[in-house]
């Protein structure tokens, strides 16, 4: 199984996070996901991989949605292909995070493994699951330190849920 979370906000949000049985820890280099990660204190090593490093926006990056061009942000929905002016593509996006999901899938005799990543990086693990166009991606929503749940069986990967978040009511 892969739990797939996306970072909190705060150390308390991971605090709550249900990731008993955990074998192994792997996260993006970017502080908020180490942070989330460090503090689940399961005792186990925390492995970076780059490849779990949130979506280059490039010029788009830290602005909302909104202030993207309408004729742009439909083409960037619609091609995965299409590369924001110094940014990277869901193509390329999902293109890292499926080898990053191909190389956990091969190493699952191992237990189950966290992955501690941003938003878009998880979205395109549940694409890979799905098996689904990259484009799909821009129709999901996740919470913050939410969790996904990817099982990875002979039949290859699944998704067995999506978004958890009632860890966080004790908060």
């Amino acid at each position: 199984m892969i739990l797939l979370v996306r970072h909190g906000q705060t150390a308390a949000n991971a605090a709550g996070l249900p990731v008993a049985g955990v074998r192994r820890v792997v996260t993006s280099p970017l502080h908020r996901a180490r942070e989330t990660a460090e503090a689940f204190g399961l005792g186990v090593p925390v492995e970076v991989d780059d490849r779990w490093t949130e979506l280059d926006y490039g010029a788009f990056e830290g602005r909302p949605f909104s202030e993207v061009p309408s004729a742009t942000w439909q083409r960037w929905r619609g091609d995965a292909s299409y590369t924001p002016p110094g940014g990277e593509s869901l193509a390329v996006l999902g293109r890292r995070v499926r080898a990053a999901c191909e190389d956990l899938a091969g190493d699952g005799a191992n237990g189950d493994v966290a992955v501690v990543s941003h938003v878009s990086p998880i979205k395109a693990a549940i694409v890979w699951a799905l098996g689904v166009d990259d484009t799909v991606a821009w129709r999901m929503f996740l919470d913050v330190a939410s969790i996904s749940r990817l099982a990875i069986g002979a039949q290859g990967p699944s998704l067995r849920s999506y978004n958890e978040t009632h860890h966080l009511s004790s908060l």
